[in-house]
């Protein structure tokens, strides 16, 4: 990340947006310039961690480290079953802060343009695309579309070397021609399976929404959906603690980066839960909810209790504007 920009000096308006002083925006964007952007996922999530407590979560957040500290001290080296900590998940943390730092630039800009301090705007514009550029591959990267044309790439591949496999064949270079056919079967596996990947994520079905409240059915904790993959996106050992295996759809259905209510549970911050594990309350879930995320990834809530995301996040994941009747309860059944 760029290391000079402190989130510590932000706050956070209802609707996404972010702010600061004019002199504290220009002093950070000094120190911006003296270092090539770069994602160190350490000091910036030091930095946001810092900006918690500056927004009114001292002791929640002290008193979740504090329990997760105990939690490990009494783990018995892993012989009890999985319990709520293991559905953490820092790399879905790390993506959403990511996600607040673009949306930070990008209102850094306009501020400075607003001030017609444009060539301050117009670095930071640079600063901006450089985060996005990478975000995009991380992205990409993770949830399929360069699987895409990683199989184009593969299938032209597969194409030249048949040329090559017709030439060696037509020069009675059978041992070149052996290997050109199993490099070809290779190849041909390959692009199959990122095609298949690619595919999987291009048509993926979900069962829950962005904003919506849910409930965990095994740790009983309340949270808010605020990101979704068709499958299982976290690493192996991860895969392992959660026990992702005994789940009756295993790691091909969908899982949920969810925001956990601190008060439900404060040894979570962002959970990473598959789709068969959570539920949509019956009635409309009207009760208090707390999450330092909360005010930058929603607008507020909706009449169902379900938070309404910001337009940013739905582009994000590209999913629709979720529209809640005037009145539900004057709805005839059908």
């Amino acid at each position: 990340m760029v290391q000079g920009l402190s989130l510590s000096t932000l706050t956070t308006s209802g609707n996404g947006g972010f702010y600061g002083s004019t002199y504290s925006w220009r002093r950070h964007f000094k120190l911006m310039n003296k270092t090539h952007i770069g994602i160190d996922r350490q000091h910036f999530l030091h930095q946001f961690v810092q900006s918690l407590h500056l927004r009114g979560y001292p002791n929640m957040l002290r008193q979740r480290n504090l329990r997760v500290e105990a939690g490990w001290l009494f783990k018995g080296g892993g012989e009890q079953g999985p319990d709520a900590s293991s559905e953490h998940s820092e790399n879905a943390n790390e993506d959403i802060l990511f996600f607040f730092f673009q949306l930070d630039l990008a209102t850094r800009v306009q501020c400075a343009l607003n001030m017609e301090e444009y060539d301050i705007a117009q670095q930071l514009r640079n600063k901006l695309t450089e985060v996005e550029e990478e975000i995009t591959r991380q992205r990409d990267a993770k949830r399929g579309s360069s699987s895409k044309s990683e199989a184009q790439d593969k299938a032209l591949s597969v194409i030249r070397l048949r040329a090559d496999l017709q030439n060696a064949i037509e020069s009675e270079n059978y041992p070149l021609a052996a290997d050109l056919r199993d490099q070809i079967s290779k190849l041909e596996a390959e692009s199959l399976a990122a095609s298949a990947k690619a595919l999987v994520f291009e048509n993926a079905q979900y069962a829950f929404r962005l904003g919506q409240r849910v409930k965990h059915k095994v740790f009983g904790y309340r949270a808010v959906i605020c990101g979704m993959d068709p499958v299982c996106c976290e690493s192996s050992s991860w895969m392992e603690i959660a026990q992702v295996e005994k789940l009756s759809r295993g790691s091909g259905q969908p899982f949920y980066q969810v925001l956990v209510d601190v008060h439900a549970d404060p040894n979570l911050l962002v959970a990473y839960a598959a789709e068969e594990n959570l539920l949509a309350p019956d009635q409309p879930d009207m009760g208090r909810f707390d999450h330092p995320y909360v005010s930058f990834l929603f607008y507020g809530m909706d009449t169902a209790g379900d938070f309404i995301p910001i337009k940013q996040l739905r582009e994000k994941y590209n999913r629709p504007r979720h529209e809640v009747p005037m009145d539900p309860e004057d709805e005839e059944p059908q």
